[in-house]
């Protein structure tokens, strides 16, 4: 297996994992799964007051919605990345760098506003590295001029 095709299908199978990540997020946010995730937007928002009962009903509402939109992002993405970013299509790689770039920015300066750090730490991280790595390491089948 060449290092283009191990980075390539790394990519692609790390956007399925997060396309799954979302329907969990939409169908199961409010279960066992989760807990670390809630428990601690709960502490950074509501710290030690009583969550009214009303926010799980919204929080159901939003995770759906939300999960639904993970799920779209990164079928999307897999399929760039399995049929042009596998030809070495040049836009195929600005778009999967410009979609992360303007997430990650929106992402972690929302996160920052409302000091819920941990997600930075953990989520944005996380998807960084996963998506950095092959970006980084199939850069040159993009744009290194062959000899």
């Amino acid at each position: 297996m060449n290092r283009f095709y191990f980075w390539q299908q790394w990519l692609f199978w790390s956007c399925i994992l997060f396309a799954l990540f979302g329907v969990a997020f939409a169908f199961c946010g409010n279960t066992v799964l989760f807990n670390y995730f809630n428990g601690a937007y709960e502490a950074v928002f509501w710290k030690n007051e009583t969550i009214p009962s009303q926010f799980y009903q919204y929080k159901n509402f939003v995770y759906g919605s939300f999960g639904g939109t993970i799920v779209c992002c990164y079928i999307l993405l897999a399929y760039i990345i399995r049929y042009p970013f596998r030809k070495k299509e040049k836009w195929s790689y600005y778009s999967i760098i410009t979609a992360f770039s303007v997430w990650v920015f929106i992402d972690s300066f929302t996160c920052v506003v409302h000091k819920v750090y941990f997600q930075i730490y953990v989520i944005n991280a996380f998807s960084i590295i996963v998506k950095a790595l092959p970006l980084i390491f199939t850069w040159k089948y993009f744009f290194r001029k062959e000899k």
